[in-house]
């Protein structure tokens, strides 16, 4: 079972900022995530996941003020990654950079410089951008369509890709003696021309360690999971159920033949909210004074921000209302409507249900129950691993590592501690092979 810890500043919970077991500055405190960096290495987990967005999600200033989950006051991640780099050894850095904002070559030059920083650690999670108002930081007026990103993402990610294979894994032989630093034989262009895209290369970075960084994918749309399916090593997403998640291992695995891979070398870890105690009745009041915690006002707020819809003009106490399509995200507006519809829940409830874990399997248990459940659903081959989201960092992860980590090696789930080096290597991937572009 692979495990990720998913750094959200103070916690995953939208209010953890408040709860006295978070660290409240958390979002530009180095010395915090060099703290919890070290407690997830300390217990063995694979990697460590950052999500980025680049603009502050919500326009209600107040709700904005009140929060610290919407992408305010934190670091940037690859900057963040690249000082964890230099004070842990060996768990894997995962960091988030949209194909809609960016260019392919930054990409691929951020992600193999990080790599070589951490000696094969680095991991690359894709995303197309789901927030509208990102387009208003790059001198766009509205966000690009939904389809629009994913094919501009199909191509991105192929471009990049190709410029890791800018060189050869030993074209840099530095030979004093002749004169020669790399051997021009071994470097090769990539001279892409595509319907995104024009990039010559070469890239001016090395071949990365892991031979490519390992590439994260976090959409469940069709488009999404056609995506991964051809291109992720790990995908990050969200199932609250059981059946939900057993359906979603089988799609996307099953579309892996048609594009030649191996499903093994898909690993599959959904998001998992833990509030552990030593009781069960700890482990509720524990979650009960999070969700004191949340101020109407920025429930009601998140809820629009992730599904794309004004509720403006509906009380808290209304039943869902039919939301229309947006262009962005949508499998986590299709969750949250899927969910309202079956359980009969109002704006209020809703919310509440939001405001833990954002969509994501929400568990609250003594150890136990929680290595239970992650061992039911690891089985019934609806994961091949789980992110980890805290509810409140650094207490949260503190938590699970002292009482279900233990439970989990226990029961021969987890190791006991590392058997590789880089990324690849704790998450079972294979290296790639180097190919030269065009062939």
């Amino acid at each position: 079972m692979s495990l990720g810890a998913f750094l959200y500043p103070g916690g995953h919970h939208v209010a953890a900022w408040r709860h006295p077991s978070s660290q409240a500055d958390a979002g530009v405190n180095a010395a915090h995530y060099r703290q919890i960096a070290r407690t997830a290495e300390a217990a063995g987990f694979d990697l460590l996941f950052l999500a980025d967005g680049v603009s502050i999600r919500g326009d209600d200033l107040d709700a904005l003020s009140r929060t610290a989950i919407r992408y305010t006051g934190q670091f940037e991640p690859l900057t963040l990654l690249s000082y964890l780099a230099a004070v842990t050894e060996r768990i894997g850095l995962v960091g988030t950079a949209s194909t809609t904002y960016n260019e392919p070559f930054h990409v691929a030059r951020k992600f193999a410089s990080l790599d070589h920083l951490s000696e094969g650690r680095a991991g690359w999670n894709l995303v197309t951008s789901a927030d509208p108002r990102e387009a208003w930081n790059f001198g766009r007026e509205s966000h690009m369509a939904h389809a629009n990103r994913y094919a501009r993402a199909e191509e991105f990610v192929d471009v990049v890709r190709g410029l890791w294979d800018s060189y050869e894994d030993d074209a840099f032989v530095r030979d004093r003696r002749e004169g020669r630093f790399f051997d021009p034989d071994r470097l090769h262009l990539l001279a892409h021309e595509g319907a995104h895209f024009s990039v010559r290369g070469p890239l001016n970075v090395p071949r990365p360690p892991q031979g490519h960084p390992v590439v994260v994918q976090a959409g469940s749309s069709e488009a999404g999971k056609s995506l991964a399916a051809r291109t992720a090593e790990v995908i990050f997403t969200a199932q609250p159920s059981l059946e939900d998640a057993t359906a979603f291992y089988a799609d996307v695995k099953g579309r892996m033949h048609a594009f030649g891979r191996d499903p093994d070398h898909l690993k599959i870890m959904p998001g998992a909210f833990p509030v552990v105690g030593r009781t069960e009745a700890e482990a509720q009041d524990k979650f009960a004074a999070l969700q004191d915690l949340i101020h109407p006002v920025v429930g009601r707020s998140l809820l629009e921000q992730l599904t794309g819809a004004d509720l403006s003009a509906y009380p808290d106490d209304a039943l869902v209302p039919e939301m229309p399509e947006t262009e962005g995200g949508r499998s986590r507006k299709d969750l949250f409507m899927a969910l309202a519809r079956r359980e009969g829940l109002t704006i209020r409830q809703l919310y509440l249900r939001a405001a833990s874990a954002r969509g994501h399997w929400t568990l609250v248990g003594t150890a136990g129950q929680i290595a239970d459940a992650l061992q039911e659903r690891f089985e019934a081959r609806g994961a091949d691993g789980f992110n980890i989201m805290p509810p409140t960092l650094p207490g949260g992860l503190d938590d699970f590592v002292a009482l279900v980590v233990p439970e989990l090696r226990r029961r021969g789930l987890v190791r006991s501690g590392y058997e590789g080096r880089t990324l690849r290597e704790h998450l079972g991937l294979p290296r790639p092979v180097h190919r030269i572009p065009g062939r």
